[in-house]
């Protein structure tokens, strides 16, 4: 019994130990099905939004949903942190328990107790080890505990570091395309001059921003579940708008913007699909049409008005079949993250004046406006 009580001991411990290393330190995702990590935020998701459903306003849920990701890390580290203890009290008990309390027999709880100690060195003395193998175990804990509290500890500010990167993008493209972001609020913003002139350079900028929001949160997948400040934001949004935005362009589009808007689209769609893949959800069909017929009207006028296209109705179908290479993957997302999939945001111009952007865009009283005839409603 004790020798399979140090196998297993042995066995956990190296489990936990290269589980820790693959979440944290290895810099890329790991396609292994069974991890402990997954296992872990897998259940404690449900658990949370099964609380989470009970709430009754969107806005307190949403509030309550936030806490779950810097919460679930910190549970992750003191659950790898309970099961290398664990694992080395397995280790002494297998010995004999072969250990010298201050009083009394020792028993398992004591061989907890020591490893507990021991992990985090405390070194309080009340039991000491009483053997050869016991040292061995004692001291190798000691040595673990040490280096895996400094490099969970050292490894928190490149984890902030990553979201906080991630956000400043999310937070500058509410100006530029509403809260939550949409492609139609995105394209009326920039205007027909703004579109020719500075479209493209934007989205070359959110080709950056993909290729290292996929790269974070690929090595990082628990980013994923990190919320942004404000209720109506989020980077499944963002990437929702983007690649809106770019399937539109290309579809319809010519010259320098169309072109970018291929690279953009490329690498995002990229993201949305290898995130789908680490975090176990596979492609979901929506359950209502985002883009429905009389919406996809708009879109063409919408683009003719900002000039970036013709009426053309062979990119009808060009939208359609770059709609299915990303929407499934944002749905999918959506469901398991309870994050919504914006809409197209082809109405938004009629409640302009409410926001703060039709506010400071308006002209004065008694002064022309501008913009009106280059594409720019607001």
């Amino acid at each position: 019994m004790r020798d399979l009580a140090g196998i297993l001991g042995f066995v956990l411990l190296l489990v936990v130990l290269w589980d820790a290393f693959e979440t944290v330190i290895l810099p890329r995702h790991v396609t292994r099905r069974f991890r402990l990590a997954r296992v872990f935020f897998r259940t404690t998701w449900r658990l949370w939004t099964l609380f989470a459903s009970r709430a009754h306003s969107s806005k307190r849920r949403e509030s309550y949903l936030s806490y779950f990701g810097p919460l679930s890390m910190l549970l992750l580290l003191v659950f790898w942190a309970a099961m290398l203890m664990f694992s080395f009290a397995l280790l002494l008990w297998s010995g004999g328990s072969a250990v010298k309390p201050a009083g009394g027999t020792p028993t398992f709880r004591t061989d907890i107790y020591l490893s507990g100690t021991t992990f985090f060195t405390l070194g309080m003395g009340d039991v000491t080890p009483g053997s050869a193998l016991a040292r061995v175990i004692i001291v190798t804990e000691a040595g673990t505990g040490f280096g895996f509290l400094a490099l969970m500890i050292a490894y928190l500010p490149t984890l902030y570091g990553a979201f906080s990167q991630r956000e400043v993008n999310i937070s500058l493209l509410d100006a530029r395309a509403g809260s939550p972001p949409t492609a139609g609020e995105l394209l009326r913003r920039h205007g027909r001059s703004r579109i020719r002139d500075g479209l493209a350079q934007y989205l070359r900028d959110w080709e950056q921003w993909s290729a290292q929001l996929m790269e974070s949160h690929l090595t990082y997948p628990f980013l994923c579940f990190f919320r942004s400040q404000h209720d109506n934001q989020s980077w499944l949004a963002a990437f929702t708008a983007i690649l809106d935005v770019c399937a539109a362009i290309i579809a319809y589009g010519e010259g320098e913007t169309k072109w970018q808007a291929q690279l953009t689209f490329a690498i995002s769609r990229h993201a949305v699909a290898d995130l789908s893949e680490v975090l176990g959800v596979k492609p979901q069909s929506p359950a209502t049409d985002r883009l429905p017929q009389e919406d996809l009207k708009k879109v063409r006028s919408l683009l003719v008005e900002c000039g970036v296209a013709h009426q053309n109705d062979a990119g009808d179908l060009k939208l359609k079949e770059l709609r299915r290479m990303y929407e499934p993957h944002l749905v999918a997302l959506s469901r398991l993250l309870w994050m919504p999939v914006p809409s197209w945001g082809l109405d938004a111009a009629a409640n302009s004046s409410r926001t703060i952007w039709g506010r400071i865009t308006s002209p004065a009283p008694g002064e022309p406006d501008d913009d009106r005839g280059h594409g720019d409603h607001f």
